[in-house]
């Protein structure tokens, strides 16, 4: 394997006597390396990041590598992952280094540290308006491609809130390790925090570690799945349904009332039992001795030899367990940090702040549940459950604004949705304004900006179907953004931060989050907003919407692109 040529990239040097790396991390390269199902590639930002900050350093000698550095990316390259530097470097344009320069200076950082798979680097300054300095994706896309992967399949780690921008644009993951430098609201806006670099492998490769199912078990017969909440929340379990069905000869999901919509637009489901739970639903109803007892006939009527129980990390997969060993399921399993006694089989623990799906897929690999290595991690709908479109929503290419959620504190300002509206329309945007069939109101003066009102006329599987032909949706923490997600259609995010993104934003779809991530809400799980005014959100400038849209590289006119790279191969998307 050899150095690619490229500006700033080391002379290019053979690298098929790398023994030393994994000596450095005490691993053997023939054995403990893993299939990672999740992630393909490491790109690194280089300044900060690898080595120490020297401005504009042409000078070799001045590379410090972090403390930690290369045993830490020897780990990475003994469990298979491919490394790449994605690093902006300016001092070019401005004359501080040659390109030789940075060649010397490059090629003393692979000395150190060892080699690596690609070099991106953007050698413009921030007026040139290129497509690959950072924020912006392009060194992320150019390091996907030049590794042979898709940026859903990278995780980039960095310094500062450029970089992790960048990672979520291309719908890669992020870790944000801060240095002096690295401003507070950087930080607050991250999706995943690490103390030094040796931790943000930590978690990367922990993360790997979750979803890695055994070897897959004998087919099973029915398997029972749960997961009682709202339609996001169903959603989001998606890749661990389809890893348990993959698995079972039928799949059957019990669900509540406001998951069943979402329960039937999901792959792998054979039959749906609708049934709500009063220690899941808010506000909770008196528990029925009756019902519970119609429950339990229901789940025993089933006959079912395992059962998965997927839960929220705030909520308890307890009393649902007792009903399923009344109900005679011989083996079940769940996430529990309460002592179980005899109720579950498999009792599973997550670490706080892993993504939502892939909890849920963690536990269906405790399980011993695994996806097909032709499925890909992320969220799916099924093709043939998706409706036509309203009639007058228009041709694909538009962009869809949803401005309610069931939660109200995750909800996006009325006022500032109209005026995203008029921004978007007086930019050429086509615009649509969806929701509920209790949103009609604040539909119709959303859309009076310049919006198409498609307010009450979709009912979730509607809803996915329009949103299917979008250029890219507009929504705050609710449903939406996950059929979103389903589908790879990129999210303008604005995300309340109630509840932490990194668990519940967007994902593996191209992202960029607008709000205060660092508001007095944060990790409140308010349902309410607890400060008057929606501060969070309210104070996002419309402007900003726009910005996020040409980030994104979503035109206005969707004839004519935008943006230099190619569009990212989603990793979403229906199912048949």
């Amino acid at each position: 394997m050899f150095t690619p040529r490229g500006v700033g990239n080391p002379p290019p040097v053979r690298r098929d006597h790398e023994r030393d790396q994994y000596r450095s991390a005490r691993v053997d390269p023939g054995a403990g390396r893993f299939p990672c199902g999740l992630f393909d590639a490491v790109l690194l930002d280089r300044d900060g990041t690898l080595i120490e900050d020297v401005p504009y350093n042409g000078d070799p000698e001045k590379v410090r590598p972090v403390p930690g550095a290369r045993e830490a990316l020897d780990r990475l390259r003994a469990a298979g992952l491919r490394l790449a530097v994605v690093s902006n470097q300016s001092g070019l344009a401005r004359g501080f280094f040659t390109v030789e320069d940075l060649r010397r200076v490059n090629a003393r950082v692979e000395e150190l540290l060892g080699p690596f798979d690609s070099w991106q680097i953007c050698p413009h300054g921030e007026p040139d308006g290129c497509v690959c300095r950072k924020p912006a994706p392009g060194l992320v896309h150019a390091a996907a491609r030049a590794l042979g992967t898709l940026p859903t399949r990278c995780v980039l780690v960095g310094d500062i809130g450029a970089d992790m921008i960048a990672a979520a644009a291309a719908g890669a993951a992020g870790v944000l390790v801060p240095t002096p430098a690295t401003r507070a609201a950087e930080v607050a806006a991250a999706p995943a925090v690490a103390g030094d670099l040796p931790d943000a492998v930590t978690q990367i490769l922990r993360r790997i570690h979750l979803v890695a199912a055994p070897a897959a078990p004998p087919r099973r017969g029915t398997v029972l799945v749960a997961r009682s909440d709202a339609a996001g929340d169903v959603l989001v379990t998606g890749p661990a349904i389809r890893a348990v069905a993959a698995g079972a000869q039928r799949l059957v999901l019990l669900c509540g009332p406001r998951g069943r919509a979402a329960a039937e637009l999901l792959p792998g489901v054979d039959e749906i039992v609708e049934w709500p739970l009063p220690w899941i639903d808010a506000p909770a109803a008196a528990v029925d001795p009756g019902d519970m007892r119609g429950l339990t006939d229901r789940l025993a009527a089933l006959g079912a030899q395992e059962a998965v129980v997927f839960t929220s990390f705030h909520q308890s997969p307890l009393p649902l367990a007792l009903l399923l060993r009344m109900a005679g399921i011989p083996r079940i399993s769940a996430i529990s940090d309460d002592y179980p006694g005899t109720l579950l089989d498999v009792r599973h623990r997550v670490p706080v702040g892993v993504p939502e799906p892939e909890r849920a897929l963690s536990l269906a690999a405790a399980a011993g549940h695994a996806l097909p290595a032709d499925d890909e991690p992320g969220l799916r709908l099924r093709a043939d459950r998706l409706p036509p479109v309203p009639a007058g929503t228009g041709e694909p290419g538009y962009v869809v604004l949803h401005p309610g959620s069931s939660v109200e504190s995750r909800a996006c300002p009325p006022e500032l949705a109209t005026r995203i509206v008029r921004v978007l329309s007086a930019a050429g945007y086509r615009v649509v304004v969806t929701g509920g069939p209790g949103e009609r109101e604040l539909t119709a003066r959303v859309a009076a900006a310049g919006g198409l009102d498609l307010g009450g006329c979709t009912g979730l599987g509607e809803l996915a179907a329009v949103i299917a032909r979008a250029g890219a949706l507009v929504v705050g923490n609710t449903g939406p953004a996950h059929l979103a997600a389903a589908l790879g259609i990129p999210v303008v995010s604005l995300f309340a931060p109630t509840v932490p993104f990194g668990q519940w934003g967007p994902y593996r779809v191209p992202t960029v989050r607008l709000g205060d991530a660092g508001a007095a809400c944060r990790d409140t799980r308010a349902t309410r907003c607890p400060v008057p005014g929606h501060p969070c959100l309210s104070a996002v400038e419309p402007g900003r919407v726009l910005e996020a849209l040409r980030l994104l590289g979503v035109p206005a006119d969707a004839s004519e692109p935008v943006v230099a790279w190619p569009a990212v191969p989603a990793t979403g998307g229906v199912m048949r």
